[in-house]
């Protein structure tokens, strides 16, 4: 499908910043009417001002009603729901296997997968309504790979493809697409912490032989967004400078 698209209505979660921001941006340049959702609703406000005809809600989407409840005000005040690009997410603690601490493990999962869950339940059920949507997930290339030292994170990665792929086969038969995308590491705040040794070991692993910028990676998930992905789902997209796997 060539030319301009319907302008739909979306959530990107974890909007406000990294990721998230550049997707938004991207979609409100389409002419989607874009819901930032973030734990600070404050900074999704912000970053929502930013953009043409976006709106910031503060949510905590490992809270399942919270969830529920934020889908049902965002479907009221901007109408159906047609987009979820979910973002939200946390490296986690770093540290070897046998020492692993076991809150750490819970608060990766809670973030990285369960709210994945709640957020494409709550959109489904929404797009279901209507007969269309698009769900891109943001997964890492960790998830197929799985890094040393950061089990919680490569694991609900992991799992954020799993259920990526369980959604996209059950609503093939719909106009629902659901797909993820796995980066390798990507410039941004999150990885302007690392030291510079670490960032050198990140991007040896990387063939290109740089970190991926943000705008690649909302490239490819504005595509995924569209109508025009009509063909693909539970599919797993790398942007990941030649370091992917399989």
């Amino acid at each position: 499908m060539q030319g301009s698209e319907t302008p739909r209505v979306a959530i990107v979660t974890g909007g406000a910043g990294g990721l998230g921001f550049p997707i938004a941006a991207r979609l409100a340049a389409k002419g989607h009417k874009v819901a930032i959702w973030d734990i600070d609703g404050d900074r999704a406000v912000a970053a929502a001002a930013k953009l043409p005809g976006a709106r910031g809600y503060a949510v905590d989407v490992t809270d399942e009603k919270a969830v529920a409840d934020a889908t049902t005000r965002v479907v009221g005040e901007l109408g159906p729901l047609g987009i979820l690009v979910t973002c939200a997410g946390h490296n986690g603690p770093l540290a070897p296997f046998a020492e692993y601490p076991s809150e750490g493990w819970r608060f990766v999962m809670s973030l990285n997968l369960d709210a994945v869950f709640h957020c494409c339940q709550a959109a489904v059920r929404e797009m279901l309504k209507t007969g269309y949507g698009r769900i891109v997930n943001m997964a890492s290339i960790a998830g197929k790979e799985g890094n040393p030292n950061a089990v919680a994170y490569s694991a609900s990665k992991a799992g954020v493809i799993g259920l990526t792929k369980s959604i996209g086969k059950e609503l093939a038969t719909t106009q629902i697409r659901v797909n993820c995308v796995t980066p390798a590491a990507i410039e941004t705040e999150m990885l302007q912490q690392l030291t510079p040794e670490f960032r050198a070991y990140v991007v040896s692993k990387i063939p290109v032989g740089r970190l991926g910028q943000a705008e690649e990676v909302a490239a490819l998930a504005g595509w995924l967004a569209s109508e025009e992905c009509s063909f693909s789902t539970g599919a797993v997209f790398d942007v990941s400078g030649g370091r992917a796997t399989y």
